[in-house]
């Protein structure tokens, strides 16, 4: 009875071990020498950056280009994100009838409605950002441009020093 429990675990394990190959489960080849190729090393690309000195009342004002068009704004860390009233809008090709005041915002100056926007590209001295968030206000509701982390969060860094602020891609 042992014996023929020996045999029959030794055919069993055979049959185990022959299983993927019969299957085609195994990859047997012979293997292929490879070398890996490497690309030359292109020379790191110069980081832009822009400097914003602070006014008398210590704000960030600057002109940036929005879509290719100038528009005075102001540097904002407290806005999540770029905030544009419907005239700068207007002006840098983004159609009112488009435009769906369908978001509550909060302001300095209050509760508001907001229309969600994507700007093709925020630049300020040759630090440039593509596809920014921003929100379009009612002219009542907002006088000038804020440029908030939308498209700071988008920079390798911004810091302030000695009353400036420098932003770097």
């Amino acid at each position: 009875m042992i014996g023929r429990n020996i045999f029959l675990f030794a055919v069993g394990a055979v049959l185990m071990s022959q299983v993927p190959s019969l299957l085609g489960l195994t990859d047997i080849s012979e293997p292929v020498e490879t070398t890996q190729a490497t690309a030359p090393s292109a020379p790191p690309s110069p980081a832009r950056l822009a400097a914003i000195s602070a006014d008398d009342r210590g704000h960030f004002n600057a002109v940036f280009r929005i879509n290719g068009r100038p528009v005075e704004g102001m540097i904002d860390t407290g806005a999540s994100l770029v905030a544009l009233n419907e005239s700068t809008a207007r002006r840098i090709g983004i159609a009112g009838s488009r435009l769906q005041f369908k978001h509550q915002v909060s302001t300095a100056n209050g509760k508001t409605e907001a229309a969600h926007v994507v700007l093709d590209e925020v630049e300020l001295q040759g630090v440039r950002v593509r596809q920014v968030d921003a929100f379009v206000l009612r002219d009542t509701a907002l006088s000038s441009a804020l440029v908030g982390m939308s498209f700071l969060k988008k920079l390798t860094s911004f810091r302030v020093e000695r009353g400036t602020l420098r932003l770097s891609q």
